[in-house]
């Protein structure tokens, strides 16, 4: 399983993030612009290291968080959540190892698709995924809040 496993490359270190990440991982998130008032990316993360099925990795650099991917298995297929890279980091190939580590945990879980939700406006992330070899379907994504 890839808990057992640390990548480094680039001179960043991935890692699965605990609890302790939490606030660290949140600040990356809103850095790179990821947070929407809805949704709470604590218990978020929270939900993610107590689970079983998910995990936070996190790309350290001499100490520092610089990278951060929350990746699910749902036991059909795989999710990615929360890729952020530091700005000052950005474009040096931090990205593409965080999702190598992602698809790596889950062909670890014998799961054969991974998922990513990129909204519409985001044409710079969109561009990023399709340069790694991820597609665009056609389907409509429905989605209603409980809370």
């Amino acid at each position: 399983m890839y808990r057992e496993k640390v990548v480094i490359s680039a001179k960043v270190k991935i890692v699965p993030l605990g609890n302790g990440a939490i606030h660290a991982a949140g600040t990356l998130w809103r850095e790179a612009g990821l947070l929407r008032p809805w949704n709470n990316p604590w218990e978020d993360a929270r939900k993610a290291i107590a689970s079983p099925s998910s995990v936070i990795l996190g790309g350290v650099r001499t100490g520092d968080l610089v990278a951060t991917t929350m990746v699910g298995d749902d036991g059909h297929r795989g999710w990615v959540y929360y890729l952020a890279v530091s700005q000052e980091f950005r474009r040096r190939g931090i990205g593409r190892l965080m999702m190598t580590a992602c698809e790596s945990w889950l062909k670890a879980r014998d799961t054969s698709k991974v998922h990513i939700m990129v909204r519409l406006d985001n044409k710079e992330v969109a561009g990023f995924y399709e340069h790694l070899g991820y597609g665009g379907e056609e389907f409509l994504f429905f989605s209603k809040r409980l809370a």
